[in-house]
């Protein structure tokens, strides 16, 4: 994917967060257990966090001042899953898997956007928005393999 500048850039990024937001709004909607339900909800406060931050720095705003960047494990279980649609209705295991891949998305993207940015600043903010996807998918994979072991996989 090619941007013209800056701008482009960050706004695709922001759109990005916008949908991983209303995709963690509606799997919460459709979680008929209370800590799925939380949990999807705090999935999609966290993206709106990352959508503020980017927003900001769109507006000059300095982000990653005190963030502390921290090698985060990756269990590579959505490395071997393949893309599913998203649909109403899914099953929770559907659902985590689904997950799983947008978030390993996410982090291919940012990984990409911060090694080809110029600037600091900028390359720093992919960076960290890296991190926090990979923070995610790890819980995701995580709460997919606690369930498979639940179920008996």
């Amino acid at each position: 994917m090619e941007f013209k500048g800056f701008r482009e850039i960050i706004e695709f990024a922001i759109e990005k967060e916008k949908e991983a937001v209303s995709f963690y709004e509606d799997a919460a909607s459709q979680q008929q257990f209370s800590d799925a339900r939380q949990m999807f909800k705090e999935f999609a406060d966290e993206e709106r966090k990352h959508q503020a931050l980017l927003e900001g720095f769109l507006q000059g705003e300095t982000t990653v001042k005190d963030y502390d960047f921290k090698w985060v494990p990756d269990m590579k279980r959505s490395d071997y899953l393949v893309d599913i649609p998203y649909e109403k209705g899914m099953s929770y295991a559907d659902i985590l898997r689904l997950a799983m891949k947008r978030e390993e998305k996410a982090l291919a993207l940012y990984h990409e956007l911060a090694r080809k940015s110029e600037g600091k600043d900028l390359e720093q903010t992919f960076k960290m928005l890296s991190q926090e996807e990979a923070k995610h998918k790890l819980a995701l994979e995580t709460l997919y393999d606690d369930y498979l072991a639940r179920m008996g996989d």
